[in-house]
């Protein structure tokens, strides 16, 4: 059973951990200004996410703000004055990646320049073609457009993420998960890795594939690491 010391030693932990790929995730150029958000689980049940209207690059672990299941403050956020610090105003997006995803503990949204560079211009990152990629995230889709913070981006992210660890919404960023924020983070890294590999590729001129039998390799890579099966984009 965990003891309310074991709790608060837990979240201060976490908090710390957030802090710390917050400022990563901004000084690699991955947000801008007050862009981005991440978030991850307590070990008792409620979310801690980063507060609305802030810069991932100066977050202080105690910034962090706790919220439930249904996006309300908890713990020590509850408290809180309305002149204080609230939720991301992303927190729906991250309720519904938690809500289809019990194995995922964090959630990293970012600005990605490369990956987001591919979105706008209405071109795919190529599939097949590193093998990491393959073998981390198999593919990369992109969720048409929607306003963001709204419900209906939350709706298009939760129902993109069921077996995919990795998305970027189009005109607007990436979303990357993972068991920890440092998987999550890990992800993002990889994605726009991906797309300025890609962007190379293009510019020289010809993109090649990996061969089909090369592919169904690395997938029976991913399963033998215990990773999810894919699936296309939009099925359960």
């Amino acid at each position: 059973m965990t003891t309310g010391f074991d709790a608060r030693a837990g979240l201060a932990a976490l908090r710390m951990q957030l802090a710390h790929y917050a400022r990563r995730t901004y000084e690699r150029g991955f947000v801008a200004a007050t862009d981005g958000n991440l978030s991850a689980r307590s070990g008792t049940g409620t979310i801690l996410i980063s507060p609305s209207g802030s810069s991932l690059g100066e977050l202080a672990p105690e910034d962090f703000v706790e919220i439930d299941a249904r996006g309300a403050l908890a713990g020590a956020s509850r408290g809180r004055s309305s002149s204080e610090r609230s939720p991301s105003s992303e927190y729906r997006m991250h309720l519904a990646v938690y809500a289809e995803r019990p194995d995922v503990q964090a959630v990293l949204h970012a600005h990605p320049p490369y990956a987001v560079g591919f979105s706008i211009a209405g071109r795919a990152i190529a599939d097949n073609v590193l093998p990491e990629v393959i073998v981390g995230l198999g593919t990369i889709p992109a969720i048409p457009y929607t306003t963001p913070t709204t419900a209906e981006t939350a709706e298009a992210v939760g129902r993109a993420i069921r077996r995919r660890d990795a998305v970027i919404l189009e005109h607007h960023g990436t979303v990357t998960v993972g068991t920890t924020i440092q998987v999550a983070y890990q992800r993002l890294e990889k994605v726009e890795h991906a797309a300025q590999i890609a962007f190379i590729a293009n510019q020289l001129g010809n993109v090649r594939q990996l061969p089909r039998a090369e592919v169904a390799k690395l997938l029976r890579m991913r399963e033998e690491q215990g990773l999810p099966p894919l699936a296309p984009l939009g099925d359960p």
